[in-house]
């Protein structure tokens, strides 16, 4: 038995409203050994996936492959702290819409300040505003979802279809509308990426000649 179309939309919806996002406060604050740090990850984040008893939100592949690809600073003595278990949470949100190299640059401000205690903002505070940033745009996002589902059911009303037949154009184009727009934001994340690597890479090259003038 298929769904209805305004069901499904309202479902969505409220699922959407059930995202079970984690503030810093209920992020451990004791370090945390391999083992418990992909409990609390799997515990925490198993309903943000498509099938929750199957999908694999953190492994210990996953985390000794970020270590590697610089994403993740090595833990100390085998433990991982409340700063690492914040890059991972930005590392598990960013990784379905960018590459690892992507991710590498977007996350440097967070790896400057890793372990350093009189940083400012520290680690804790850039989450704590993203964390109210995307609280924030839930509903704005909701609205947004709603007009594209408005715009969608009227595409082919005028088309002679049956009911069935319709129901299905509405959804593909309501699939299309959301893709455009998913499509549109990751294009402006990599120009927005893409600057940020290039204000880097002078960055570097000014510093390297400023050294090499030293000697």
């Amino acid at each position: 038995m298929t769904i209805d179309n305004d069901d499904l939309l309202n479902s969505i919806i409220a699922s959407l409203r059930r995202i079970d996002t984690i503030s810093s406060d209920e992020i451990p604050g004791i370090d945390l050994y391999m083992d418990q740090l992909t409990s609390f990850m799997s515990e925490r984040l198993k309903k943000t996936t498509r099938y929750p008893e199957t999908d694999k939100i953190l492994t210990k592949t996953m985390i000794n492959n970020y270590a590697k690809n610089d994403l993740l600073p090595p833990p100390q003595k085998k433990k991982y702290s409340k700063e690492h278990l914040i890059i991972l949470l930005f590392i598990y949100y960013y990784k379905n819409i960018m590459t690892i190299s992507d991710i590498q640059t977007i996350l440097e401000p967070l790896k400057e300040r890793f372990g350093a205690e009189d940083a400012s903002p520290s680690i804790e505070d850039i989450y704590d505003v993203c964390y109210e940033l995307q609280k924030d745009e839930l509903e704005p996002v909701i609205e947004d979802i709603r007009k594209k589902y408005e715009r969608s059911v009227k595409t082919f009303e005028e088309a002679g279809l049956s009911a069935e037949e319709e129901k299905k154009m509405q959804m593909f184009s309501f699939v299309t509308l959301l893709s455009y727009d998913v499509y549109v934001k990751k294009l402006l994340i990599e120009k927005i990426i893409d600057n940020i690597a290039d204000g880097m890479e002078k960055n570097r090259k000014k510093a390297d000649k400023k050294n090499k003038n030293k000697e």
